[in-house]
């Protein structure tokens, strides 16, 4: 027998095509060596969750959904479930001209947004990137808005739009308790922030303080958004049926509209909210503990926020890369890899990027990239080793797509038996570098929310800028809903008048 039959009966052959079982995830994969292949799968087994345990996984995030819109529960809830006072979806009859400012780091945008009712479009006018020099994300709160007011007062000049008082829409990405759709306490800063004054402090106010300050131009309404429901309202104009939004990019969070008489913390019985689950935090109180592997619990320790985002940390963008990397080094100790050796690349935290695992996952390219980044990261690599990163790293992004997929269907079923449908159809929009620009993250998480919701049919739809054209959407929603209520308040005194009247002529 020549050695290229040899080969060909002792490894597994290619099939880029995953398979959803009972019990687990398969790719087949060529030039792996079957005794190789059995060594690589002790490793990964941990990884590979079965329909089953996403099942399990499912029900237990149900349990800590209602445990987040619960008004005494609420506080010791590790999924937090915040009320985000946006109390409908589009259902196009929004028009006219907003405003919307985008702050969740270094920079901030400022956008001029039409909606257009004829055309059914959200359309960016003209948008302007302002940045945030170091000593202001360390200065005082005053500092940074005025700042941004400046920033907001230029850009409205070089549209001519100063004369006008348009709405606002705020996307203001920090940890903030939402107290009215106008109206955000800021709990803490993040990303490198600790400007003084600020929190706990009412950020629409001060931006508002602000403006006034200079007393050149006005605001009209101000909603506040966050970027989750930013991208369900974005993709809510086109298709109307859509009530739930979702992240899978740096980090990972979804929104979904909920019935309000199920949010204790909320006053009212009728209608719907928008609620922010914050997912990110599902497990913090320990209930994932027997999914999460070795890797996972390195991770975690050595993140800046231990024992925080559990969820997020098994799932997102941020960590994904990581948790590869601290396979591959194992893997290499063990001799099962490299030759039994690593590089100073390797070693390094951080030094394996998230974005190679969707290089390395290309259909067509990925073995040629695999080989390339292992060159980059000073590797001794062989034919074998390519392949063999090539299934790690689709291991750990088929996990992650798959305990989304287990969070999704919670939330679409929970939609569906909230309304006592038997079937519910409806819509997601999605955003995020990992759902966007993987090769089949998308594929993979469609699939499995089929199995895992049978009773839903859901349509995918990629949002469109959700935290520019979905923050001014928000506005336009919440302008509508006060126009009806002021109409409504107007009819009601008639009605009045019109019971006075009976009653004198009677």
């Amino acid at each position: 027998m020549s050695n290229m039959e040899a080969n060909s009966n002792n490894s597994i052959q290619i099939s880029k095509k995953r398979k959803m079982s009972g019990d687990t995830s398969t790719l087949h994969l060529d030039g792996i060596p079957l005794d190789t292949l059995s060594e690589v799968e002790k490793y990964l087994e941990p990884f590979r969750l079965s329909l089953e345990k996403l099942k399990e996984v499912s029900v237990r995030l149900k349990k800590d959904l209602i445990r987040g819109l619960g008004k005494h529960s609420h506080h010791r809830a590790a999924v937090k479930m915040l009320p985000t006072f946006v109390r409908a979806t589009p259902d196009g009859t929004e028009k006219g001209d907003y405003l919307a400012l985008d702050l969740g780091g270094t920079n901030f945008r400022v956008l001029y947004v039409r909606v257009v009712e004829e055309q059914q479009k959200v359309v960016k006018m003209d948008s302007k990137i302002c940045s945030i020099p170091q000593e202001m994300m360390l200065g005082t709160g005053e500092q940074l808005f005025d700042h941004i007011a400046q920033c907001l007062g230029e850009f409205l000049e070089s549209q001519d739009l100063k004369g006008q008082t348009l709405p606002l829409g705020f996307t203001f990405s920090f940890p903030c308790e939402q107290k009215e759709i106008d109206k955000s306490i800021l709990i803490r800063w993040t990303k490198g922030f600790s400007c003084s004054g600020v929190e706990g402090q009412d950020v629409v106010k001060l931006l508002k303080e602000a403006i006034h300050r200079r007393g050149d131009y006005d605001i009209g309404s101000v909603a506040m958004v966050n970027d989750t429901v930013g991208t369900m309202m974005s993709c809510g104009y086109r298709d109307q049926s859509c009530e739930i939004g979702m992240i899978i990019g740096t980090g990972t969070n979804a929104c979904y509209m909920e019935e309000i008489k199920n949010v204790k913390r909320v006053e009212g019985e009728d209608g719907r909210m928008c609620i922010n689950t914050e997912w990110g935090g599902f497990g913090d109180d320990g209930s994932l503990k027997d999914i999460l592997t070795e890797f996972d619990e390195v991770v975690d320790q050595t993140s800046i926020n231990p024992g925080v985002h559990t969820f997020e940390k098994m799932i997102s963008g941020m960590y994904l890369g990581e948790i590869v990397r601290l396979l591959l080094v194992k893997m290499a100790e063990d001799k099962l890899l490299f030759k039994g050796e690593t590089s100073e690349a390797l070693l390094t935290p951080g030094q394996f990027e998230t974005k190679y695992i969707s290089e390395i996952e290309e259909p067509d390219s990925g073995l040629e990239n695999a080989q390339k980044i292992l060159t980059a990261l000073g590797l001794n690599w062989d034919p074998v080793d390519a392949c063999v990163v090539r299934l790690v790293c689709d291991t750990i992004s088929s996990r992650s797509a798959r305990l989304c997929a287990a969070a999704l269907a919670t939330i679409s079923n929970r939609i569906r038996v909230n309304r006592g449908l038997d079937h519910l159809k409806t819509t997601v929009g999605v955003d995020g570098t990992v759902y966007r620009k993987h090769p089949n993250f998308s594929e993979e998480l469609q699939a499995a929310v089929r199995l895992l919701a049978p009773k839903c049919d859901i349509t995918f739809l990629v949002s469109e800028d959700g935290s520019g054209k979905g923050a001014a959407m928000v506005t336009a929603v919440a302008q509508r809903i006060a126009l009806q209520s002021r109409l409504l308040e107007d009819s009601d005194g008639e009605d009045e008048e019109d019971e006075d009247e009976d009653e004198e002529d009677k």
